[in-house]
Parts: structure tokens; C-alpha cells; sequence
């Protein structure tokens, strides 16, 4: 299964003020493993300058975009990624719009009918998602790094690419991790009895760690979901 995780900074709010996109960015991820094939553009917004309160979002000004291609020339390159994949996007609405409002906008420039991205992909949204496994909590990228231990020190700025990348993360964290876990031994991974390694047993009590009062609630919050979508069939009560 490919899966491409999806995201993009605009100028603005509203495709319908004449807000555009100005950086896309991908991660691909084949079987539940992120392959590191990535696409990454900034755009050109034509005529069209950032709003301060998006500049203050993702820090990237008119300067900076006015030498970038524009999303007609980026456009093909892009199709030929995602086609075909099922897109994962926070808040899918919003980037699906954008999108969507710049293939209108191609249509126009060229004259002739072209297929939305959401016929072309398939789409999850994960916000949507994280509110059915967390209701009633804060579910942005931040909260949810917060929740799942993972880092995003380096998110001082939002960003297409880096904020896709987090929400890979994010996402194998919220569905159950990687599928797969391979432990080598310090020589390369042998096998037979040469391989084995045998704890002494006078070793120290290995420490307990309790779960906080925060971690028991989403634990509790997860079961009750599970419970719900297996029909209050569920082999733990």
C-alpha cells in the first residue's frame, strides 16, 4: 500500500480571496515504511502576496517566492507522485480546497479539464482521526506530538515538507507503530547458540514505571474506542 503524507503553506486563508499555495510537501511511505522518496516545491504565487498572519505561520516571504516556479510548471511532477496513493493530511479539507482551487485555476490557463486530487487519490484525513481516538482533546500536530513522545523541537516554523514529516510520525505512532522490529546482535546478527546473550542473574531489579494519570485516561479513552468498533464485542471484559 502507498501512502503519501501531504502538506502545504498558502498565502492565506481562503482560496475564494485568491489565496494560493505556496510550498507543497510529501513523504512517501510503502507498506508502513517511509522510504525517503519526498517531493518538495515551493510556488510562485503569481500575483498574489502572503498575508502577515500566514508569514507569521510559516516565516515565507513574497522576496523569497518571486524567482519559484509557478504551479503549472510544478504541476505534472506532482500529479505523477501522488497518483494513485491514498493521501494523508491534517485537516484534509483546507490542503484538498487549496489544491483543488489551483487545478481550477490551471483548467482556466489551459483550457481544458483536469482531475481534482481527491478523484486522482484517495484521502485520509487524519485530524478527523485523531478526534475519533481523542475526543474532547486538543488534536493539532503539536498536541499530538506532545501525546505520543515525539520530537518536534525543530518545528519553530511551520514548514510543507518538515510538517509531513511529522505527521508520518505522528500517524504509525496513532495506528499502532511499524509493523516490524529487527534486534541484531552487537556482531552483525548471528545465528544458533553463538547469537544468544544471557542476562546475569545478580543483575539489578530492572526499575518500574508507572503510568501517569494522563497516559491512564488516553489508555482508557483508546479501549473504550476499540470497544465501540468491535460492536461491545471485546475479550477483556
Amino acid at each position: 500500500m502507498r501512502q503519501i503524507f501531504l502538506d502545504t503553506e498558502t498565502t492565506g486563508l481562503e482560496p475564494s480571496h485568491g489565496h494560493r499555495i505556496i510550498e507543497i510537501g510529501c513523504v512517501e511511505m510503502i507498506d508502513r515504511k517511509l522510504t525517503g522518496n519526498n517531493f518538495h516545491k515551493y510556488i510562485n504565487p503569481e500575483n498574489k502576496n502572503v498575508d502577515q498572519g500566514a508569514l507569521e505561520v510559516h516565516g515565507i516571504t513574497d522576496e523569497f517566492l518571486s524567482d519559484k516556479p509557478f504551479f503549472a510548471d510544478i504541476y505534472d511532477e506532482f500529479l505523477e507522485f501522488v497518483k494513485g496513493s491514498q493521501l494523508i493530511i491534517h485537516n484534509a479539507p483546507f490542503d484538498v480546497g487549496f489544491i483543488n482551487n489551483e487545478i481550477v485555476l490551471l483548467e482556466a490557463k489551459l483550457g481544458q479539464s483536469i482531475e481534482k486530487i481527491d478523484v486522482s487519490c484517495s484521502i485520509l484525513d487524519s485530524l478527523t482521526l485523531a478526534r475519533d481516538m481523542h475526543p474532547g482533546q486538543k488534536n493539532n500536530l503539536d498536541a499530538l506530538c506532545r501525546r505520543y513522545y515525539i520530537d518536534n523541537s525543530n518545528r519553530q516554523l511551520h514548514g510543507a515538507l518538515l510538517d509531513s514529516e511529522i505527521l508520518a510520525d505522528v500517524y504509525l505512532a496513532m495506528t499502532g507503530g511499524q509493523t516490524s522490529l529487527t534486534l541484531d546482535d552487537a556482531s552483525g546478527g548471528g545465528t544458533g547458540a553463538e547469537a544468544i546473550r544471557r542476562l546475569n542473574s545478580n543483575r539489578a531489579a530492572l526499575k518500574v514505571q508507572s503510568a501517569s494519570p494522563e497516559e491512564i485516561n488516553s489508555h482508557e479513552e483508546y479501549l473504550a474506542l476499540l470497544e465501540k468498533k468491535s460492536g461491545h464485542s471485546v475479550n477483556w471484559k
